[in-house]
């Protein structure tokens, strides 16, 4: 009993920094991961991508769902969040198949870095492949749907030497060409075709603007 008792003066402030060292691990994990859809937030996004981009088989793709307001008027905002939890869950999990990460920018748009080997075909990776899955029916209670996304592709191998914010701003004009065309996805061209305004996307008709992550680089 004596022992137990010159014990605790000791242990009780070691396990307080233990417990408090648990919380702020947890404040962080927190915040760098979207309650919604467990993916990370913009921020860490962007220090991942950074390193992930060095692969020469990366490929940064930027997506959308087709139709998410009218998901949101019809059915309301809490049918809404399944459909974007979905679609974070199945967008996670096409990642993790070929090497890569997710993360949700906010609202319905989405944004990724996965490796696709040279001889891949595009086109079953994602039309049969992506857009497949993340358009499966979905049970929400209210209804079941099948959301559609819009989804722009930029290889790395086909912008050599090009940063994140370039492949970002590469995937976001084939995204929204594939959302104008009616199509599943579009590949990026080897140059932008739109000029764009302080890492943002140039206003069009029929599209709104797109935060691309700012990328700093360290004074030399």
């Amino acid at each position: 009993m004596n022992l137990l008792l010159q014990v605790l003066p000791i242990a009780a402030p070691t396990l307080g920094w233990a417990t408090h060292a648990l919380v702020l691990a947890r404040r962080l994990r927190t915040a760098r991961t979207d309650p919604l859809t467990g993916l990370m937030r913009r921020e860490e996004f962007t220090s991942r991508a950074q390193r992930a981009i060095r692969h020469p088989d990366a490929a940064v793709l930027l997506l959308d769902l087709n139709g998410f307001k009218q998901i949101n008027d019809t059915h309301g905002h809490a049918v809404g969040d399944q459909v974007i939890a979905a679609t974070g869950r199945r967008l996670a999990l096409w990642c993790r198949e070929r090497g890569g990460f997710a993360a949700r920018l906010g609202g319905d748009e989405f944004t990724a870095v996965v490796r696709l080997a040279p001889d891949t075909d595009p086109d079953a990776e994602l039309t049969y492949g992506l857009s497949a899955r993340l358009s499966a029916p979905l049970e929400t209670g209210a209804a079941t749907l099948s959301p559609r996304a819009s989804i722009g592709l930029c290889r790395v191998g086909h912008r050599p030497g090009a940063g994140l914010p370039e492949l970002l701003r590469g995937a976001d004009e084939a995204m929204y060409t594939a959302k104008r065309l009616g199509q599943h996805w579009r590949p990026a061209g080897p140059v932008d075709v739109y000029a764009t305004t302080n890492g943002r996307r140039a206003g069009r008709p029929g599209t709104h603007l797109i935060l691309l992550p700012t990328v700093r680089r360290k004074a030399s």
